[in-house]
């Protein structure tokens, strides 16, 4: 319900105490909130303060306050809740209670929180600290006040033999069987063709007659027969085996060239024997090869020869009849 202060605000400033009423501003602030009809609670929704702390301003219980600045803002807020005169609130506060000549209390409900650890830490390493000076210190002492190490008494030196008179030298030694030179090798027929020619020149195409006999030749390649299927002995390069018809295998070491219709190079390497590579299926390809006999062509896996020297169409090598 509505109260006389809502209806006619003359009806308060007729009523209503003042703040020199009672023996302190707590009194004259808790007269002046019964009379407005306010609890405690309904001021500090108002001004935010804590419950406990209104109630403490108004019984003058100022230990249980935050430091004095805090207590001053408190009660003038209070006061200008209750449509008083903050300021003038202030002055009676501060008439009541003089400032002591203190420190600032901390506020209310703080506590310092220590870890008991820490100096416990702090004590156990400067012992340790002060345990390794106090080593280090006796060490150097000791060392210090032990006597020199005992040191060898010095030999005199062994006078060196002087020969007396004139000094004979025997004969020489033999050299060492280890050094003694190898009977060298003859070839077999090599005395009997140069007794039979007679000449320089007889000797020299004898040696060299003798060399070509006793060196291993190695297999010709083109010697061989060439195989009629295919069959992969090193790296297949180009296309894939279902995307190509015409494979060219090195059957020893060369260089390969395949271009394309508008003169760009497909492919340009140096093969190595038993290397392949599968052309692809377009019009235009060509293959280039620098040496005769160095590519046999396969297509569809069957033999068809050897590639010849110089551009190669290769539509036309998967159309040649086996050879």
């Amino acid at each position: 319900m509505p109260t006389d202060w809502d209806r006619d605000p003359g009806v308060a400033e007729s009523y209503m105490p003042n703040l020199d009423a009672g023996p302190d501003i707590g009194v004259a602030l808790k007269t002046a909130r019964e009379f407005r009809g306010l609890s405690l609670q309904d001021v500090a929704d108002q001004t935010r303060i804590r419950r406990a702390y209104l109630a403490a301003i108004e019984e003058m219980r100022l230990d249980e306050l935050p430091s004095r600045p805090f207590t001053i803002g408190y009660v003038r807020a209070y006061a200008n809740a209750l449509g008083l005169d903050g300021e003038a609130a202030v002055e009676r506060f501060k008439t009541d209670e003089p400032a002591a000549d203190e420190p600032l209390r901390e506020p209310v409900g703080v506590r310092r929180d220590g870890d008991p650890r820490l100096m416990t830490i702090i004590v156990g390493g400067v012992l340790i600290i002060g345990a390794i000076v106090l080593w280090n210190v006796a060490q150097r002492a000791m060392n210090e006040q032990a006597p020199p190490p005992p040191t060898a008494p010095p030999t005199a030196a062994a006078p060196l033999a002087t020969a007396q008179g004139p000094v004979s030298l025997g004969a020489p030694l033999p050299a060492p069987v280890e050094s003694t030179t190898p009977t060298p090798y003859e070839t077999p027929g090599l005395e009997a063709s140069i007794a039979s020619s007679g000449s320089a020149d007889g000797v020299d195409a004898a040696r060299k007659a003798a060399a070509q006999s006793n060196t291993p030749k190695a297999p010709d390649p083109q010697a061989q027969p060439l195989p009629q299927t295919f069959a992969a002995q090193g790296t297949v390069y180009g296309a894939a085996a279902n995307a190509s018809q015409v494979t060219l295998q090195a059957r020893k070491p060369t260089s390969l060239i395949v271009r394309g219709p508008d003169g760009s190079v497909y492919f340009a390497r140096q093969l190595a024997a038993g290397e392949a590579y599968r052309a692809p299926m377009l019009k235009g390809v060509t293959a280039d090869v620098v040496e005769a006999g160095a590519v046999q062509v396969f297509v569809g896996g069957q033999s068809k020869g050897l590639l010849p020297v110089g551009l190669n169409s290769v539509a036309k090598l998967a159309a040649t009849p086996q050879g």
